[in-house]
């Protein structure tokens, strides 16, 4: 029997920008579509595959594994094609018939590009496509003028104000991004009035390749026949896109260190005013994770950006299922014994 190929549409964006809840979206969404995913973490701590479980994807109604979700958790994506993605891409070839789209979040410290070209292998040629690359930005991060696009006036802010980056390469990640993509959602409109969503859209119009079509979504919500169907078949024009890293045989990301700490939570603000204080403090770029409050029967979810910080309940706590509060660091000279004694300080109650 002669099957089509699986469309594969890549989801990428900086840290934060609402990847995967605009993925969470998409697939309560699905419209009878039959659609896996590949969810790739930075860090040991499965925090987007739990948030994707929670709505009810890559498990059945028992609970038992469906072979939907796939977590690859040992590495950013773009740098692990041959170690991590290969094998995962050929379990799911293997059942062509039973996929109707596969789906593709990246972390957000990965590159687009080399994966979109680990489908020219013949492997993975025979079998997929890449329908488009969709690139979600973070609008309010942009209209800070975190990722200008004159690095001149990117470094002279960052003189001039040593919270607002630090010296990295997230810019150039981030156009990097914007430069293969085929689709961008400007997210968390909402956020924004009319003349920082101007000032956003002409920063990514600068960086993106002429005809790339702007989406405007709040919350990650996205028509799913806006996102999947394009048709693009990426891999055949991928090596056209221009990015910073197109001279390099090869990049990694070891100037971003992840760790895990488990911490001690009693009050829901005091640890969101400790994690915006331990940020100015330190180069951390990401915090993800979930917390256990000792008078609630949910599990809160916490994420932030920068010292942006969200935190909201997203499911009850499971029979049998350890409630205890770890959250996850991403950024550069992180120290774990450091950032935890720090930490435990001020989420201590202050005695009378």
């Amino acid at each position: 029997m002669n099957l089509q190929k699986i469309p594969a549409t890549i989801v990428t964006g900086f840290l934060g920008a609402g990847k995967t809840t605009l993925l969470r979206h998409l697939l309560k969404h699905a419209q009878g579509r039959r659609i896996a995913v590949i969810v790739n973490e930075f860090g040991a701590m499965g925090i987007d595959g739990e948030l994707l479980r929670a709505c009810g994807i890559g498990c059945d109604e028992d609970g038992r594994d469906n072979g939907q979700l796939f977590e690859l958790a040992n590495g950013c994506l773009c740098c692990t094609v041959q170690e991590e993605f290969a094998p995962v891409m050929e379990q799911l070839a293997a059942r062509r018939d039973q996929i109707d789209h596969l789906v593709i979040e990246t972390s957000g410290l990965a590159l687009p590009k080399p994966l979109v070209q680990a489908f020219q292998w013949p492997s993975l040629r025979n079998s997929f496509t890449v329908d488009a690359v969709v690139t979600v930005v973070d609008a309010p991060a942009v209209a800070a003028g975190q990722f200008a696009q004159d690095p001149e006036a990117v470094n002279a802010q960052r003189r001039a104000d040593e919270n607002l980056d630090h010296d990295s390469p997230l810019a150039e990640l981030f156009e990097d991004q914007l430069a293969t993509a085929d689709l961008v959602v400007i997210n968390k409109t909402d956020a924004l009035d009319g003349g920082d969503l101007a000032r956003v859209e002409t920063i990514v119009r600068g960086q993106t390749p002429d005809g790339v079509k702007l989406i405007h979504a709040q919350h990650g919500r996205v028509d799913i026949d806006l996102l999947l169907g394009m048709g693009r078949a990426v891999e055949d024009v991928i090596d056209t896109r221009k990015t910073h890293h197109d001279e390099e045989e090869d990049h990694d990301h070891d100037e971003f260190d992840s760790l895990s700490l488990t911490l001690d939570v009693t009050d829901r603000q005091r640890l969101l005013d400790a994690l915006v204080a331990l940020v100015r403090r330190h180069e951390i770029y990401r915090v993800k994770g979930f917390v256990a409050l000792p008078s609630a029967a949910m599990r809160l979810l916490v994420q932030g950006v920068g010292q942006r910080f969200d935190s909201q309940f997203d499911r009850p706590w499971r029979a049998g299922e350890e409630r205890i509060s770890r959250l996850v660091f991403i950024g550069d000279h992180l120290d774990a014994d450091q950032l935890l004694r720090e930490l435990q300080a001020e989420l201590v109650p202050a005695t009378a």
